[in-house]
């Protein structure tokens, strides 16, 4: 993940305008100090200075023992080289990819002052107040909705992400949304990467992290497709995922739970899902938001949204107070919606009037 304390940048035109020297740095020897941002299972994540730009960068490097690993070193390139191709605004843009002076494979990518969807999400769960007062349903979806806007740009190029979860998801100090981390996507086309070496350990581990050398992603948010090891998923492969995101947001309370992989796997296989509402009794969710959730969540992917497009659909159509594809309205949420809407532009022609009115007797 990528966060840090807000630092506010200071520029003047003695900064902006030092001379660039004759015999200037290039690579690796261009950047300033290392401090340590974040350390995950394989990689680590630094903040540093680029001496020539003048600006301060995310600086990610694999584990020293993991240098020598076929298996991870392709994951690091396929993520920056991802990264770096999906431009779009819900990703982060890549500066440089190179070897330091020991050989050392890095890249170079935007530093977000922000928090990632899983801190909120748990946050929110322990009711902290000023988290609680960001945050409400209509946020969160407007965050997903985000994500699943990046999805779809990248569906369209053919890369399926296969790690989606929380952790993965960045909200900026600004509203910025990030989605990161694609050393475990699928390209269209290429075969996975997997350390054929490597199996699954059924012992206990934290079951929301990604495993090293593996070819799946985080258990508790893998598809079932994924969780049989089947190798032709496709884009609807995310699109479970972002059903679980959805869920998570609903409930505020994990989707699937195991002590091993085994147990994940047998739950997302062969049991039927608890429906959000029965996770989490004590909170409204709105029935027909449930809808479009446990439609993503079906276990067999001909029978899900077929697309992100289709899912990001019926979540904008929700937020716009409009009537989704996959939940059939009665009569009397008909005319109750019916009724809300018009109340709403009732109240909306009546401001405008008023405006009208002032502006006629107190205009210039």
């Amino acid at each position: 993940m990528i966060r840090s304390e807000p630092i506010k940048p200071h520029l003047d035109q003695e900064v902006t305008d030092l001379i660039l020297p004759t015999a200037w740095k290039s690579g690796s020897l261009k950047y300033g100090e290392l401090k340590m941002l974040a350390e995950g299972g394989t990689a680590k994540l630094f903040l540093t200075k680029d001496k020539n730009l003048n600006r301060t960068v995310a600086y990610k490097t694999l584990h020293t023992d993991l240098r020598n690993s076929d298996v991870e070193t392709k994951r690091f390139l396929r993520e920056a080289r991802v990264t770096a191709n999906i431009q779009h605004p819900g990703t982060l843009p890549v500066y440089e990819l190179g070897r330091d002076r020991e050989g050392q494979l890095f890249f170079t990518m935007k530093k977000v002052d922000g928090r990632d969807l899983r801190k909120i999400l748990q946050d929110l769960a322990q009711e902290v107040p000023e988290v609680v007062e960001a945050f409400p349903l209509p946020r969160l979806l407007d965050i997903l909705i985000q994500v699943c806007q990046t999805m779809a740009f990248a569906h369209d190029l053919g890369v399926i992400h296969r790690d989606l979860k929380p952790a993965n998801i960045i909200i900026g100090k600004f509203g910025e949304v990030y989605v990161l981390d694609w050393g475990l996507a699928k390209v269209t086309g290429t075969a996975s990467i997997i350390d054929k070496d490597v199996q699954p350990e059924p012992e206990k581990k934290d079951l929301q992290l990604t495993p090293v050398g593996r070819h799946y992603g985080t258990p508790m948010y893998m598809s079932p497709e994924i969780a049989q090891g089947d190798e032709s998923i496709d884009a609807r492969s995310d699109v479970f995922s972002l059903g679980i995101i959805l869920y998570e947001m609903l409930t505020l309370k994990s989707f699937v739970e195991g002590e091993d992989i085994i147990e994940i796997k047998k739950k997302l296989l062969e049991e039927t899902y608890p429906l959000p509402r029965e996770k989490s009794a004590q909170m409204f969710i709105p029935k027909d938001l449930e809808a479009v959730c446990l439609k993503a969540l079906k276990k067999r992917r001909h029978k899900r949204y077929q697309s992100v497009t289709d899912l990001l659909a019926d979540l904008q159509k929700f937020r716009h107070g409009e009537e989704v594809s996959v939940y059939w309205y009665s009569g009397w949420e008909k005319l109750s919606r019916w009724n809300h809407q018009k109340a709403y532009w009732l109240v909306a022609g009546l401001a405008g009037l008023a405006g009208a009115v002032i502006h006629a007797l107190f205009g210039g």
